[in-house]
């Protein structure tokens, strides 16, 4: 009863409407709809009309006996909804059967997507055509995801085998099998490179290089493929580059998961190809390459020429492939020997030996009885020559054979065509053993010299599919032999995964039996099976392929092998096997001379004494490989000895082969040819349907429909099938538990409990079961739309009745309801005027409140600020008024002071420079004698200890400094505190105001607190009125002694021209007392003016630190440096600059002496400076400028005593490279605390460049005191630091000091570039010939390196700033834009399909919108609106209006998703690409078969989907399915470094700088800048 319970069952289904297919001749099956089911309690009669154009009918006829007989079996096949008919894995079809497999890849494969999975297979088809699948990013992609993430793919097998590896600790395999052409050899290549290139981001301790790139061992293991295919590839009628041997390549991996070796085994290289080829087929890609690609003269060293000059290479008529150039594959295949370690010299001997083999293809053979070769053969003589062996010998073994007896030897002539065989077979053995060593080779440069370090390896075999042919002869006998292995390994490893399913779900079930052809097997390598008589036959002297053949069938052709072995009716030379795939007839012909595959010995004896070192070297290797073993004792002595065949090496490496597999994870690629034509996307439905046979795909089907095929998770199937059972069971609201409900249905609809099994996390059905299932859900829904349109109906004309009845009605209530109408209109209008009224109050009462609290509020802001304003600028006018006290003072004792001496100083400076020349000459006479160098030693050594005493103290002076500055900081944070404090009461005050009520008293004293202060107020700002006209009058005094100063410099002048025309020497005389007088006076007045003045006492109000930056021209100092302008002092500098003749000479420092010094005085202009810094230590120090230097120092002069200049103390600042490079390193940069962004309060333009500044100053300086070697050791030190300062940041802290330092470097470049200009005018103003000399061309030099090694390093700063940006930026900009829902009240949630209602769950984006513009405002404030539309507007508002583009691609696909796609027309599929313009037809083609249907809504038609799929034009380069991408660490896109700028020095150096010795020596130059313009 159960079964004729099944057997209805399965009858059942086909109700009118199912589809279901039929087999056709021409498409292998075709769809068909049924049109009617008729049953009666004989048979079952079923019409179905077909889904073509024909409309052909097909009947099915059975009767009720077979139908349960077959199970069902041999009904129609149900074809699979169109929801379904794309999946991605054949497995989760509801239908599992032929058909429907096929009709599955042929979807996916009309739609561009090559790769499907089935079950633990990857099914992969051949395009025919280039797709930007294997790129890099699409590695990355794959890395690291589970198979079932992404798409189908190669990568997603060889990233599972990784992960298997990596977490099982075991060896892996992944078998890629196919026939010719089906695209194994491209497949094995690209999980190769997938090992090679794929970033494991989980696994740390694998190793990549610091550019991101392979390791040495990678590169050599993707170097093998060029190697493999030149030396292994060939062009055959199926494809273009078809390997003509199998390889098993093991990549080895050590414990951090790092490749470290790789191991090639191949097997079965088909020597025949070496002599002959078919028609439209090539021999191996490598001779076309070396005739191509040598060169001309090591072709006429080895004969070459065109291929169609050699008989091995133009048998066939064809010497190119399409879209290959030999030439250049030629060049790669030298790389690639390269890479794995073969040297040039070894790789012209390979060459030299295939050149030898095509002349050996060359040598004639001619006769007609006995076989003649003449002796001045030419190719003979070159494939001699080249071979290094003699040709008599040679040419004498090839036409003879010899016979070893017991007693003698016989030498016997060998007929032509035996002398061709012997040359060929000749020709065969060097070629197999040059590939077995080029393998050995292979393997010896890859695989790991220390086997411990080996942990596990993954293996790819890339090993030749099922043959058959119409002739099949003995490679495809091995070929099919070694399939018929793997096949039995496959089915057992699909059957225990089977299995193991059920014990993991632990269901009820039996073993399954499945067909094994370990039959045919034992047939093949059977202890006396087909490969022990072949071998047998072969060792004998005189056996011959028709002996084989006749052993054949008396051993096989009996019962017991009747159905493996069969032998043909019309021929007696041939026998067939039925192999698991197909039934293949072998012609026995020529199979005892391949398996045999000798050469004689004496030609092998000849071979291996070969003068020639690489031939013999092949020679002994393959001696070693493959030793001879001596006959028996007990055997004749003329037995041929037992050399291993080649059907025997075959079986051995065979079995070793599998032991390996076995021992390994196993992962299958079935690699399927679509036509035999290799057109692009054309599909052969008869091919692929044999292919998929032959490759075991539905092998795999069929062992699990033996089980339970269909199985689906608990939430799957009651998503499906919940409509079945009444709707209390599924109600959302009663959260029903998922397996509950699934048993519901299930024993609602499937009474028969054996069709189903219920495991752990699934259900397992029988096959037919699901089909069973779909019909009942059919009939459901159409129940429900019966009942559905039965209620319309009904509503529809029930509403006709009543709105006849109630017309009636409702005329006479027209009249009513007008009435009624007015007065609720009227009721209405006063009500809203009323509310209007209301509203309208509240309204201004409340805009009356919020006025009064505003201005309450402003109010209480503005006293408080005016308050604090004014006790602050109290302070600060006090200290400003003692400040101007102490300047004017100063101001007026040095004006005394000038006005007394400024004409003697003039004086003394041109008649200095008169007896300077003059004492040069004398000098120069000097320094040729001995005794001036001994001098000048005696006076170094003076030197160095005075500079030495002069550094210590230096050091005290600095250790003081520092301790000052730690004082300095106590008062400041006593003073914040102070301010703290203050803060805290004024806030108490601000408390206690806005309490309700005051006390008189105390209101009364805050009154009088208020009036005094406003006194105080008052009387302020009177004194700085009074103060602002006597600045006014010290600027007219300025301005009286500006003009002094002019009359003074046209007396100096005219005192310059006199004192270049002296009358005679008694004038000289009296102008040297002169001098010495003055001398004297200067000296006293030196020490009159450099006493120290009497400071007053800062009081407690006065004693804050200055502002940070000078706020009025109060701070200005009325010194006489203020005098002159900026344009002034550009003026004498321009007429100093250093001539480049003079930049390389040694300088010669001005000797002080210190003998008439008083101790109380300071030595140097240096310590004048230092004692000024001492007596103002007690002061708060400020941020000031270079400019006011002058000004601060008080009335010091621009000369030291003794006539010692601050020129001199600037020399020894430089001398001292580490002190100053020390300063600058640690206090201008890497202490330096740089200016933080703000859009408050921007920091000035100086505050950012006075680094730069600094660093220009001290260098310009460098080059007018001829320190050129100084300055570069300086600059680049300088540069270096900045690099590793600016790199040492990482994350959000790099992008300040980055854009910092970057805007300073770029700003030191103009400030060198300016100072260069400077220069350069000055050398063609001074330099009377107009020519460059050579010292100025090593000094431009010098500077274009310097701007060079600068603009490196903007670029390294820039892109380590744009690195750090895209690091933050990648984090944020998916998550914000497309995640992120910031639209108020619009928030989407995934709530459409009926079990989404079971299970809640909810995921927020990381970032948003607002994090990502806040990100981008560190740099462009701006406010945003959301998302696309605030990007775009964000990206205008900062004029970037190529941004909004790079939106198109996004706002373009959003638009897409929205249009009716499953109802469309030809008409809106064009209107797609019409508005989708940026997209490319790929990436609409993706989008739209990747579209999600929901269960309200259609599927998409084929039809749709087909019309989609061609629009993609093959070939076209620009179609392309992802978009660039931009790596994170890419730094290929160079930085465009701006131009230098015009900018102005600026000497701002803040005082809380930290260096000493440059603010000095800032101060230094300041003076000496002075003096120029003094003196000129």
């Amino acid at each position: 009863m159960a079964v004729i319970t099944s057997a209805q069952q399965s009858v059942e289904i086909y109700t009118k409407g199912t589809k279901a297919w039929f087999e056709d001749k021409r498409e292998a099956w075709v769809s068909a709809t049924c049109l009617s089911n008729t049953v009666n309690d004989q048979s079952v009669r079923l019409v179905f009309q077909s889904d073509n154009e024909d409309e052909k009918e097909y009947v099915f006829e059975a009767t009720w006996a077979d139908i349960e007989k077959t199970a069902g079996s041999k009904l129609p096949p149900l074809r699979n909804p169109p929801k379904m008919e794309a999946t991605d894995d054949l497995t989760n079809l509801s239908y599992l059967n032929e058909p429907a497999v096929m009709n599955t890849i042929r979807t996916r494969y009309l739609q561009h997507l090559i790769y499907t999975y089935s079950g633990i297979v990857l099914i992969a088809m051949n395009p025919f055509d280039r797709l930007a699948l294997y790129d890099p990013d699409i590695v990355q992609q794959y890395s690291g995801r589970r198979r079932g993430e992404l798409e189908p793919h190669l990568f997603a097998i060889a990233e599972d085998a990784y992960r298997c590896m990596i977490r099982e600790k075991t060896n892996q395999t992944i078998v890629v099998s196919g026939e010719s052409g089906a695209g194994k050899t491209v497949s094995a290549k690209y999980i190769m490179r997938y090992f090679a290139m794929a970033d494991d981001q989980d696994t740390k301790a694998r190793k990549k290089k610091s550019d991101g790139g392979m390791t040495e061992v990678e590169e050599q293991i993707l170097a093998t493929n060029p190697i493999m295919e030149a030396f292994g590839n060939a062009k055959t009628t199926r494809n273009d580059n078809s390997s003509r041997f199998g390889k098993y390549i093991e990549i080895q991996f050590d414990n951090g998961a790092n490749i470290i070796g790789a191991k090639i085994r191949t097997y079965l290289l088909e020597r025949s190809r070496l002599i002959f080829q078919p028609e439209t087929e090539r021999n191996y890609h490598i001779f076309y390459q070396l005739c191509a690609g040598a060169p001309s003269s090591e072709k006429r060293e080895l004969g070459l020429g065109d291929f169609s000059n050699f008989h091995y290479l133009n048998q066939s008529g064809t010497g190119t492939v399409l879209g290959m150039d030999d030439a250049a594959e030629f060049e790669v295949t030298q790389r690639a020997l390269s890479t794995i370690g073969v040297s040039v010299q070894l790789q012209w001997k390979i060459f030299r030996l295939l050149a030898a083999l095509l002349h050996l293809g060359d040598i004639q053979v001619t006769g007609r009885g006995d076989a003649m070769l003449s002796e001045s053969d030419p190719a003979l003589l070159t494939a001699t020559r080249l071979l290094g062996i003699d040709h008599n010998e040679f040419r004498k073994w090839i036409i003879r054979k010899q016979i070893i007896t017991r007693n003698e030897k016989i030498v016997t002539n060998l007929s032509p065509t035996q002398a061709a065989v012997v040359k060929d077979s000749v020709a065969k053995y060097i070629y197999a053993n040059l590939f077995d060593w080029l393998v050995n080779i292979i393997n010896d440069s890859l695989s790991c010299p220390d086997d411990s370090n080996v942990c596990n390896f993954i293996g790819v075999l890339d090993i030749y599919g099922f043959e058959h042919f119409k002739k099949n002869s003995f490679e495809q006998f091995c070929i099919n032999y070694a399939n018929e292995k793997l096949q039995q390994q496959f089915n057992q490893h699909v059957f225990k995964l089977e299995q193991e399913e059920y014990i993991q779900e632990k269901i009820n079930w039996t073993f399954i039996e499945f067909s094994d052809n370990q039959k045919c097997i034992e047939l093949i390598e059977a202890k006396m099976g087909v490969l022990s008589l072949l071998d047998e036959e072969s060792r004998l002297p005189s056996g011959t392929d028709q002996g084989f053949i006749q052993k054949l069938y008396s051993n096989f052709d009996n019962a017991a092998f009747r159905k493996v072995f069969k032998k043909p009716r019309f021929s007696n030379t041939a026998f067939t096997i039925a192999h698991y795939a197909h039934d293949v007839e072998y012609e026995a012909e020529n199979f005892l001379d391949k398996n045999k595959d000798t050469v004689p010995d004496e030609h092998l004896t000849l071979l291996q004494t070969s003068e020639f070192d690489y031939l013999k070297e092949i020679m002994e290797k393959a001696a070693l490989n493959q030793p001879v073993p001596t006959p028996e004792a007990s055997k004749r002595l003329s037995m041929t000895s037992r050399k291993p065949t080649l059907g025997s090496i075959f079986k051995l490496s065979l079995i070793n082969l599998m032991d390996t597999i076995g021992n390994t994870n196993v992962h299958y690629i079935r690699c399927i040819k679509p036509n035999e034509a290799k057109v692009a996307w054309e599909f052969d439905p008869n091919m692929v349907l044999s292919q998929l046979r032959a490759c075991g795909v539905l092998e795999t089907i069929r062992i699990s429909c033996a089980g339970y095929p269909s199985r689906w998770s608990y939430e799957e199937f009651a998503d499906r099938y919940y409509a079945l059972v009444s709707s209390k069971h599924w109600d959302p609201r009663m959260k029903p538990e998922v397996e509950k409900l699934c048993f519901i249905i299930l024993e609602t609809s499937i009474k028969d409990v054996s069709m189903y099994q219920a495991g752990i996390s699934k259900i397992f059905f029988r096959a037919g079961q699901l089909a069973y299932l779909e019909k009942l859900r059919t009939d459901r829904f159409n129940e429900c739309a019966v009942l559905l349109q039965k209620n319309i109906r009904r509503f529809v004309y029930r509403t006709r009745y009543v709105r006849m009845q109630e017309l009636a009605v409702k005329l006479q209530c027209i009249a009513r309801r007008r009435v009624a109408c007015a007065n609720m209109l009227s009721l209405l209008e006063n009500r809203a005027a009323l509310t209007i009224q209301k509203n309208w109050r509240r309204v201004v009462e409340r805009r009356k409140y919020l006025a009064i609290q505003a201005f309450i509020f402003k109010l209480q802001a503005v006293s408080r600020a005016y308050n604090g304003r004014r006790q602050f600028e109290l302070l600060r006018e006090n200290h400003a008024a003692v400040q101007i006290q102490r300047l004017v003072r100063g101001w007026f004792a040095r004006k005394h002071y000038k006005k007394q001496i400024s004409m003697v100083v003039h004086l003394q400076s041109c008649i200095r420079r008169r007896v300077a020349h003059k004492e040069l000459k004398a000098m120069i006479t000097e320094a040729r004698s001995v005794v001036h160098f001994k001098e000048v030693s005696y006076a170094l050594e003076n030197k160095v200890v005075e500079l030495t005493q002069t550094l210590t103290a230096v050091r005290d002076e600095r250790k003081a400094a520092l301790d000052r500055s730690l004082q300095l900081e106590g008062q400041v944070k006593n003073w914040s505190d102070r301010y703290e404090k203050m803060e805290r009461k004024a806030k108490g005050f601000e408390e206690r105001l806005q309490e309700p009520t005051v006390p008189q008293a105390q209101w009364n004293t805050l009154q009088s607190e208020k009036d005094s202060l406003a006194t105080d107020y008052k009387k302020a700002m009177d004194k700085i009125k009074s103060q602002d006209k006597e600045l006014s009058q010290m600027l007219e005094q300025i301005a009286a002694q500006k003009e002094n100063v002019t009359e003074l410099q046209k007396s100096l002048e005219e005192a310059n021209e006199r004192a270049n025309k002296p009358s005679n020497e008694a004038e000289i005389a009296e102008l040297k007392s002169q001098i010495a007088a003055l001398k004297t006076q200067l000296g006293q007045a030196l020490n009159m003016s450099r006493k120290p003045q009497p400071q007053p006492q800062p009081s407690a109000s006065t004693s804050r630190g200055l502002s940070p930056a000078p706020r009025s021209i109060r701070n200005l100092s009325p010194s006489p440096a203020s005098f002159l302008d900026t344009d002034s002092l550009k003026e004498p500098i321009h007429k100093r600059s250093i001539s480049p003749a003079t930049i390389a000479m040694p300088r010669r420092s001005r000797r002080n002496s210190s003998t008439d010094v008083v101790k109380t005085r300071p030595k140097t202009s240096i310590d004048a400076i230092r004692q000024t810094d001492v007596l103002s230590s007690n002061k708060t120090p400020r941020p000031t400028s270079v400019d006011h230097l002058i000004n601060i120092l008080g009335g010091k002069s621009v000369t030291g005593e003794n006539g010692e200049s601050p020129e001199d103390e600037i020399h020894s600042i430089l001398r001292d490279e580490d002190s100053l490079q020390e300063e600058i390193h640690e206090g201008l940069i890497k202490a330096l605390k740089m200016p933080l962004p703000s859009l408050q309060n921007p920091p000035s333009q100086k505050e950012i460049f006075f680094p730069a500044h600094m660093i220009s100053m001290c260098v310009t300086e460098m080059w007018r005191l001829k320190y050129v070697q100084e300055s570069e050791r300086l600059m680049f030190t300088v540069m270096d630091t900045i690099q590793k300062q600016c790199l040492s940041f990482t994350g959000d802290d790099a992008v300040v000091p980055c854009a910092f330092w970057l805007t300073n470097v770029h700003e030191l470049l103009s400030l060198l570039c300016q100072t260069l200009e400077e220069m350069e005018q000055g050398m063609f103003q001074g330099n009377v010939n107009g020519r460059r000399s050579a010292a100025w061309q090593d000094f431009e030099k010098l500077v274009r390196s310097v701007k060079y090694e600068m603009q490196c390093l903007e670029d390294n700063i820039f892109h380590a700033w744009m690195k750090e940006l895209k690091k933050r930026l990648s984090k944020m900009v998916v998550p914000a834009i497309i995640e992120g829902q910031s639209l108020p009240g619009f928030i989407t949630s995934d709530s459409g399909r009926f079990f989404n209602k079971l299970l809640t769950g909810s995921s927020q984006p990381t970032y948003n919108m607002d994090e990502l513009l806040n990100f981008l405002n560190k740099v462009w404030p701006m406010q945003i609106q959301y998302n696309t539309t605030r990007i775009e507007e964000w990206c205008k508002g900062h004029d970037i209006s190529e941004g909004t583009l790079q939106l198109e691609h996004l706002i373009q696909t959003t638009k897409l998703l929205q249009f009716k796609k499953a109802c469309a027309s030809l008409e809106d599929i064009e209107n797609i690409y019409d508005v989708c313009w940026i997209l490319s037809p790929t990436q609409i083609q993706k989008l739209i078969s990747q579209y999600h249907v929901a269960d309200y809504e259609n599927p998409i038609r084929p039809d749709i989907l087909k019309v989609v799929a061609s629009h993609v034009v093959s070939g076209d380069k620009s179609d392309v399915l992802l978009l660039d991408s931009v790596a994170i660490d890419d730094t290929t896109n160079p930085f465009e470094i701006p131009g230098p700028r015009e900018t102005r020095s600026q000497k701002y150096l803040p005082a809380w700088v930290s260096v000493f010795s440059l603010s000095l020596s800032l101060k230094c130059f300041m003076f000496v800048l002075v003096t120029y313009v003094l003196c000129f």
